[in-house]
């Protein structure tokens, strides 16, 4: 008995082992090598039994199984160009790993469903693997290209008129076969693909499409931005029934337009942006009051009042969710009509306008606040640089073309420092990095790249919009109505910890408990390196290990800003979330704040919240990609050339260096070929084998630029000898494998392949050979990140090992500050 219970548990733990594999009991037998016809019978006899019991079953070919239920989860796949990728389904929770047989010909960006075949290894660094089984939503329908076109006799045949070949790498050996119903472009024109069929097993490696729209060859002028624009799927037209609405609505403010609203237009409320912008959201006053405390008045343009629900302008603005700022143009989220003019707070006009009146004590509290619709006229149209010509470099010229608002102008200043000090005081962090601007010709190349540091005016900005946005949130709060917030989240606790051992690793010591993080041990952190060559990367990976800024329905704080309260009330020319912001003041102005009037827009706000998160990041991942491609343009002219350079990113696959001007590149592991090179993750370095030479993140190299692939928008290195480079006992750190018994040697002795030992994602284990391409795409930002072993959630994902915004800050940075063109939580 005892012998026939070890036997149906043998055979009942094969089958769990090959769970969800069915087999006929002839196969069994072989597996289980049983010996003759006897044992044969008594199998027969136990798959019965165990089928009786049902802990086994029979599928509906007589074969023999056990049916495991599989997790299943939901989420975004991200593919690598080498054919396997990533599903990211929760925050909290590592990626699951697909291989490249498992995708069912899913593209980068597709929703898919997943079942999970191996369950994570706990502390192995391993995540889940899954196997795609449903494409829930494809990330595009429409694709951007460059065409080639098939000879005459061939689209006879065929009916194909040519293919599109995709920039996206993870897209570049899947052409777009194209039909002759659509347009008919020439070779090396760009054109925009509506795809009609996906990759399937029939056509793994391609796809058909109709081509709609040609837009130019690839070498003329705007087209290279223009690819970019429509890749994204950012509109570059607005719809006639939006122009017809924006049309009708008048130049100048209409007198019963004024009535309800408090005049404000003997109050000298300036604006103050940057040179080049044409759309002013904001207006400014303060003056000192008779008990020591300071006025702010915030006059923010009315868009609200000519935006109204129901609308084709509603609409295209919602869809839009924001304003576009590229290198050459911008893609506004309102018709100019509106943007630059009724809406703008032009100089010497009236405008309508949604006004926050504060009054700030000396430590920067503010003690009243009133929020309500009012008319303005700007007494004055400024620019940062003339603000920083009066505060920050006392220039007589200047001062005097503006006697009369320079006592305003010095009264700010000094406001700024106090509302910033009591920022700073309740542990804001600030991320102060210089901002490069690149400049263009009226072709769109690049001439320069400018790199300068915010002054005064730029500062004061920020800190007025801060307490603007922060005043309505609370105000609003309290009512305890429904409302939109800009939240920035707690990081999570593993993330911190993995960043306080990076930066104790660099000889940063910090003080802290990562599991109970509070921004102001993160602003200890910033005080402690500033000035040093690991500041700029220290920031990166700081905000790598935060959380995405986002909108919500829901008041969840602002870390970053080390705020309660925060919304976004100050840009609603060129952010919808501002614009549905007024909306609902406007509402509870007029309506009150019963249950009744609260129903209005409850439903509403979690979708408007999300989509507005989602168009944001279309933006911004657009804004890069420009930058991207104008800055490897700026460089194409420089190949050959040496240059001073800071190592930014260490990674499996070779040292990102960033150039003073902030241009990025990649030194790549196959061309470091002095020695046998192993990355050490934990001190973010890289370690010569035999040499010692250490290259770390922060350290000056010498580099030249060796080549620029315009199509990937990719810029490469290579380092000069240098006999200054540090070395280091780093090396001993790499784990050695253990030696098993019985190891055959293989002829020619070491027998460790170049790279290591392969792992999940593709990129190597061990060392790297350096006179040999290691299994790594040279310039693949893969899904594991430089700083840990699963993909940064932050944000960092479009961008895992650069930051690539030239000074604007990361993807990921809670408030990113650019010259009224922001993102940032100030403008």
């Amino acid at each position: 008995m005892k012998n026939a219970e070890l036997f149906q548990a043998e055979v009942l733990n094969f089958l769990t082992e090959h769970a969800n594999h069915y087999f006929t009991a002839e196969e069994l037998d072989q597996q289980l090598k049983l010996r003759n016809a006897a044992a044969f019978k008594v199998l027969v006899q136990t798959l019965t039994q165990l089928e009786q019991d049902k802990k086994i079953k029979l599928n509906g070919s007589g074969h023999f199984g056990v049916a495991v239920e599989r997790q299943k989860v939901s989420g975004v796949f991200h593919a690598n160009d080498r054919g396997f990728g990533f599903i990211s389904y929760d925050p909290e929770l590592p990626d699951v790993y697909v291989s490249a047989d498992n995708t069912a010909f899913a593209l980068n960006g597709d929703e898919v469903e997943a079942e999970v075949i191996k369950e994570a290894v706990p502390n192995s660094g391993k995540g889940p693997e899954g196997k795609i089984v449903n494409i829930i939503k494809r990330n595009f329908t429409t694709v951007v290209g460059e065409f080639t076109g098939f000879p005459t006799s061939q689209v006879k045949s065929s009916g194909q008129f040519g293919y599109v070949s995709l920039t996206q790498r993870s897209l570049q050996d899947v052409p777009v076969f194209i039909t002759d119903d659509g347009v008919q472009p020439q070779d090396g024109d760009m054109v925009v693909v509506d795809i009609t069929k996906f990759p399937s097993v029939e056509n793994p490696k391609s796809m058909l499409g109709i081509a709609k729209q040609d837009l130019g060859n690839k070498n003329a002028p705007g087209v290279d931005i223009l690819s970019i624009v429509y890749r994204h799927g950012i509109p570059t037209e607005f719809p006639d029934a939006v122009m017809q609405e924006a049309n009708e609505i008048p130049s100048e403010v209409q007198p019963e337009e004024k009535q309800g609203r408090r005049d404000l237009t003997d109050q000298n409320f300036v604006t103050i942006d940057g040179e080049t912008s044409k759309d002013f959201d904001d207006a400014v006053v303060v003056w000192k009051m008779d008990n020591g405390h300071y006025h702010l008045g915030v006059s923010i343009a009315d868009v609200a009042h000519y935006v109204t629900p129901g609308t084709a302008l509603n609409a295209e603005a919602f869809e839009r969710g924001t304003s576009t700022y590229l290198t050459d143009r911008v893609l506004p989220m309102l018709p100019e009509r509106l943007s630059n003019g009724i809406c703008s707070l032009n100089p010497q006009v009236e405008r309508l306008t949604m006004t926050c009146e504060m009054e700030i004590d000396a430590k920067g509290n503010i003690v009243k606040h009133e929020i309500f619709p009012a008319v303005i006229k700007s007494a004055a149209r400024m620019t940062y640089t003339a603000v920083n010509q009066i505060l920050d470099d006392n220039d007589a010229e200047v001062r005097a073309e503006y006697a009369e608002l320079v006592p305003m102008f010095e009264q700010m200043g000094t406001l700024h420092k106090i509302l910033w000090q009591m920022r700073h005081d309740r542990g804001a962090i600030d991320f102060d990095k210089p901002e490069a601007k690149i400049i263009v010709d009226s072709e769109g190349h690049p001439t320069d790249i400018v790199v300068s540091d915010r002054g005064t005016s730029e500062r004061m900005i920020e800190s007025f919009m801060l307490a603007a946005n922060e005043t309505v949130a609370e105000h609003y709060n309290k009512l305890h109505v429904p409302f939109l917030y800009r939240v920035h989240e707690t990081p999570d606790s593993e993330k911190m910890r993995a960043f306080y051992e990076f930066i104790n690793n660099i000889g940063v010591v910090a003080k802290g408990d990562s599991q109970n993080i509070k921004p102001r041990m993160l602003q200890a952190v910033l005080a402690k390196i500033e000035g040093q060559p690991v500041q700029p990367v220290i920031q990166i990976m700081m905000l790598r290990s935060m959380k995405q800024a986002k909108y919500a329905d829901q008041l969840l704080g602002h870390f970053g800003l080390a705020a309660k309260y925060y919304t976004h009330f100050t840009s609603p020319i060129r952010r919808y979330p501002d614009l549905m912001v007024h909306r609902l003041i406007h509402w509870y102005m007029e309506n009150g704040t019963d249950e009744e009037a609260q129903d209005k827009y409850r439903d509403q706000l979690d979708e408007i919240a999300k989509h507005s998160s989602e168009m944001e990041r279309r933006s911004i991942d657009a804004e890069r990609d420009t930058d991207d491609l104008k800055k490897a343009e700026f460089m194409l002219p420089h190949v050959g050339e040496d240059f001073d350079a800071v190592v930014s990113s260490v990674t499996k696959f070779g040292l990102f260096i960033e150039l003073p001007n902030t241009i990025e590149g990649l030194v790549h592991i196959s061309t470091m070929g002095d020695d046998y090179y192993n990355f050490i993750e934990s001190y973010m370095a890289m370690v010569g084998e035999h040499t010692k030479k250490t290259y770390r993140v922060g350290q000056p190299v010498k580099v030249t630029l060796t080549d620029v692939d315009m199509d990937q928008s990719q810029i490469n290195f290579k380092l000069l000898p240098d006999e200054n480079t540090p070395t280091s006992d780093l090396g001993d750190l790499v784990e050695r494998p253990k030696p098993r018994r019985n190891f055959q040697r293989r002829e020619g002795g070491n027998n460790r392949r170049p790279g290591g030992n392969s792992n999940r994602n593709g990129n190597s284990r061990g060392g790297y050979r350096g006179n040999r391409n290691s299994s790594s795409n040279g310039n693949s930002h893969n899904r594991q990140g430089a700083s840990n072993g699963n993909r940064n959630h932050s944000g960092a994902s479009t961008n895992s090992n650069r930051n690539r915004r030239g000074g604007s800050g990361n993807s990921n940075h809670p408030f990113t500050i650019r010259n009224n063109q922001s993102h940032g939580e100030h403008k």
